[in-house]
């Protein structure tokens, strides 16, 4: 299955834009938040970004205050706190939700695409992630115990491949 490039998505800033700024790149999707036990995985998430970003990889932050009310902050400050704390430089988001009946679109197609542990659609906790291919297929999902270190071979052969549907990537709760 594969996300729809014409969904719009709000940067941090509040501007609206189409997914399709990104079409032709490959995405990490990531649920996020400022005060979780994984916070610390922006560090990694900005590694990888800054690793292959001139390869046509991007990593989308959407943050997330569904689980534990831990992103309560508005957008200014949680855009600051990476700043501050992770130097964070891939694309930001509004915040979201990626559970329950106002589920943003985004989101909706990427648990359809990809289900969780025991066929669950529902993301279990913050920086779970999404990885989809250049043409938009959902590749793989990850729980948000998934460091984002681990993920650097699957991340590479997705850059080089032309047709995504052949990677194999275990899916995570």
């Amino acid at each position: 299955m594969k996300i729809d490039f014409t969904i719009k998505i709000t940067d941090i800033e509040g501007t609206e834009i189409d997914l399709e700024k990104f079409r032709g790149e490959v995405l990490l999707i990531v649920n996020t938040a400022s005060r979780c036990g994984y916070t610390p995985q922006y560090r990694g998430l900005e590694a990888l970004y800054q690793r292959w970003r001139g390869h046509g990889f991007s990593i989308l932050g959407f943050p997330c205050n569904q689980f534990g009310r831990q992103e309560p902050g508005t957008e200014e400050t949680i855009a600051k706190f990476c700043a501050e704390h992770y130097a964070i430089t891939f694309p930001m988001f509004s915040k979201i939700k990626v559970n329950g009946h106002d589920t943003h679109p985004l989101y909706r197609l990427l648990k359809r695409a990809r289900r969780g542990l025991f066929g669950t659609g529902r993301i279990q906790w913050n920086f779970s992630k999404f990885l989809v291919a250049r043409d938009g297929t959902v590749l793989a999902r990850y729980g948000a115990n998934r460091k984002p270190e681990d993920l650097e071979n699957t991340i590479e052969k997705a850059l080089e491949q032309i047709h995504p549907t052949s990677i194999a990537t275990p899916t995570d709760p």
